[in-house]
């Protein structure tokens, strides 16, 4: 249809309209690309290559012998062993056996569950009040409980070990006097539950002071404007420690708390050293002790290796849920 002006004139025509010429793309160009991309992918599996190799020779390497070791019969001789392969009747006997299933595992999991739960609340209520303390008094209480942490494993366990020691330790004197032991006959060490509560207390007083300092450091990134809106919506101090700390700093809870639970399944200092932990009464084994037990007391490398890795499956789990709930927390943050 053709388009005329008033008086029957036709429209000039413009200029052509010039379209841009599209060119194939350049195969050298795309080539650089790619070496640019595969490049800055493998980069940083090159920086990590030396560490990743140290780590493969300290930590792979040690765990596939042990995993090799649980499917032999492994005995030692003058200059070297010999392993006769047996293939899965170790863990067939450990998964049968009636002390694991009815001793150790649960001495492993209700143990590392109280001593997590009862560090996680402790450090908590801790790290509360170092945020509610002055500059000097924070200082010294910081210091006072890092000397906690800082304690070796062994030294502290022997200090639990003299304040429970029958007869003349401090605990045992104290319940002693308000009549609710003999102190002459009373052994804490002999039963399998203040055996553990004992032990609990040693874990617990060992393990609180990181809760609390890393619980402290998350305190201090919350700002005090919501606090201040909490009481004057009228929150008290629980509403607001259940409204606004604890959803503010969650991802700090949930990395104590799991890691405190690794650290708590594989105790086995605290365990060993205390009488009784280290081969003499088997009603206070966990699994650390136990594959221990089997392997160098007993001398059946094989059963210890196998109870071994029962418990790297164990934290491998646990280090499985750890990984995964940091990178949920970290997409719910994005």
């Amino acid at each position: 249809m053709k388009t005329t002006l008033p008086g029957g004139q036709a429209p000039e025509a413009g200029p052509p309209v010039r379209t841009a010429a599209v060119r194939p793309p350049d195969p050298r160009s795309e080539a650089a690309r790619r070496r640019r991309r595969a490049t800055a992918l493998t980069r940083p599996w090159l920086l990590l290559a030396p560490a990743l190799i140290v780590l493969a020779g300290l930590l792979l390497w040690p765990l596939i012998q042990v995993g090799k070791l649980s499917l032999q019969d492994y005995e030692v001789k003058f200059g070297g062993g010999v392993g006769t392969w047996t293939g899965l009747d170790h863990y067939t006997t450990l998964l049968s056996s009636e002390l694991l299933w009815k001793t150790v595992l649960p001495n492993t999991v209700f143990f590392a569950v109280a001593c997590v739960g009862l560090t996680v609340a402790l450090g908590t209520v801790v790290a509360l009040l170092l945020n509610r303390l002055g500059t000097t008094w924070r200082v010294i209480c910081s210091t006072a409980i890092m000397a906690a942490w800082a304690m070796p494993a062994v030294t502290g366990t022997y200090v639990w070990i003299w304040l429970f020691q029958p007869d003349d330790g401090l605990a045992s004197q104290i319940a002693g006097s308000l009549g609710l032991i003999d102190p002459e006959t009373t052994n804490w060490f002999t039963e399998r539950l203040p055996f553990y509560a004992i032990a609990t207390l040693n874990v617990v007083h060992h393990g609180f002071p990181f809760v609390a300092i890393t619980v402290f450091a998350g305190l201090l990134t919350i700002p005090k404007e919501l606090y201040e809106a909490g009481m004057l919506d009228g929150a008290n101090a629980w509403q607001r420690f259940w409204q606004i700390t604890v959803p503010t700093i969650k991802p700090v809870f949930l990395v104590v708390t799991i890691l405190s639970t690794i650290w708590d399944f594989k105790v086995f200092t605290q365990i060993f050293v205390m009488p009784g932990g280290s081969g003499s009464n088997e009603d206070v084994y966990n699994l650390g002790v136990y594959s221990y037990i089997q392997a160098f007391a007993k001398n059946d490398y094989g059963m210890g290796a196998a109870a071994a890795v029962l418990l790297t499956l164990l934290l491998l789990a646990i280090t499985v849920v750890y990984i995964r709930t940091l990178f949920k927390q970290g997409d719910e943050d994005l």
